[in-house]
C-alpha cells in the first residue's frame, strides 16, 4: 500500500483578493511498510531540537510570531538546521516521492469552469490525484504485483472537508471532464488533523517549498527535495510537478 499524503500553501486565494499569486497542493508517498521508520525518524529530530507538537512551514519565518508556534524558543539558525533535517527524511529515502501542482490564480481564474475556491482547489487538486494513480500504475508494471494506494488529506473545517469529500468522490466516479480512471486507488478521501500525522506535516514542509521555488524564485529548499520528486529520465514537470495554466 502507497498513501499519499497532501496539504496547500496557505488558503485558496480568492477570486477577488488574490493576495498570493500561486496556489500550491503538495504531497508526499510513503509506502506503508516505511511508515513507522518516518515517524520515528521524525520524532527523534522533534526531540533533539525540543519541538513539542507540529511543525509547519510559515512557523519557520524569521518574521513568524505566532503564539501557537512549537518553534518559537528556536533561533533562525536552528530553525534551518531543523528544516533541513526534515527535508532529509524525505530525500534519504529511494522509496518516498513527491507530486505537487501549483496553480498561477490570476490566470486560472480566466478560465470558464473556475468562478470560486472550491472550483480553483479542485483545479490543483485533481492533477495531484491523477499523477499518484499514474505513480501507482507504473509501480505495479515494475513489481508485477497489485498496487494501491490511499490518500490522506489535512482537516480544515467541516463544511470544507464535506465538499472536499464530494469533490473526491466525483474525482473517482469519473464525473469530470478528462479524468483519469483512478483503478488503483482504495475507498475515498481519508481526513485527519495535521498534528495527528507524520505525512501531512511533511507534505506542508514540501507544499512550502514549492512555493518559494514557483512564486518567489527561490530555489534554497526546493533543492533539498528536488531529486525526490517523480520524473521520468531526470524531468519532473508534469510528471511529479504540475505548473498550471
Amino acid at each position: 500500500m502507497q498513501m499519499l499524503f497532501i496539504d496547500e500553501s496557505g488558503k485558496v486565494p480568492l477570486p477577488e483578493r488574490m493576495k498570493h499569486d500561486f496556489y500550491v497542493i503538495g504531497g508526499v508517498i510513503i509506502p506503508d511498510s516505511k511508515w513507522m521508520q518516518v515517524a520515528k525518524k521524525l520524532k527523534r529530530i522533534m526531540d533533539s531540537y525540543k519541538v513539542r507538537g507540529e511543525v509547519k512551514w510559515r512557523w519557520f519565518s524569521p518574521n513568524d510570531r505566532s503564539k501557537d508556534s512549537s518553534l518559537s524558543h528556536l533561533d533562525i539558525d536552528q530553525k534551518n538546521a531543523l528544516r533541513d533535517e526534515i527535508f532529509h527524511i524525505i530525500s534519504a529515502d529511494r522509496s518516498i516521492k513527491v507530486i505537487a501542482a501549483a496553480s498561477f490564480a490570476p490566470e486560472a481564474y480566466k478560465k470558464e469552469d473556475i468562478n470560486t475556491t472550491d472550483d480553483l482547489y479542485l483545479y490543483t487538486y485533481k492533477p495531484v490525484t491523477e499523477r499518484f494513480q499514474y505513480y501507482l500504475q507504473d509501480t505495479q508494471r515494475e513489481t508485477g504485483h497489485p498496487t494501491y494506494g490511499i490518500i490522506i488529506c489535512d482537516h480544515r473545517n467541516p463544511h470544507e472537508d464535506k465538499r472536499l469529500l464530494r469533490m473526491h468522490q466525483k474525482l473517482l466516479n469519473g464525473q469530470f471532464n478528462y479524468s483519469s480512471s483512478y483503478k488503483n486507488l482504495v475507498e475515498g478521501l481519508f481526513v485527519a488533523p495535521s498534528h495527528y500525522s507524520v505525512g501531512i506535516q511533511l507534505a506542508d514542509m514540501v507544499a512550502g517549498a514549492i512555493y518559494r521555488k514557483v512564486a518567489r524564485q527561490d530555489e534554497s529548499h526546493f533543492t533539498k527535495i528536488q531529486n525526490s520528486i517523480r520524473n521520468k529520465e531526470g524531468h519532473y514537470l508534469g510528471y511529479g510537478l504540475v505548473i498550471q495554466p
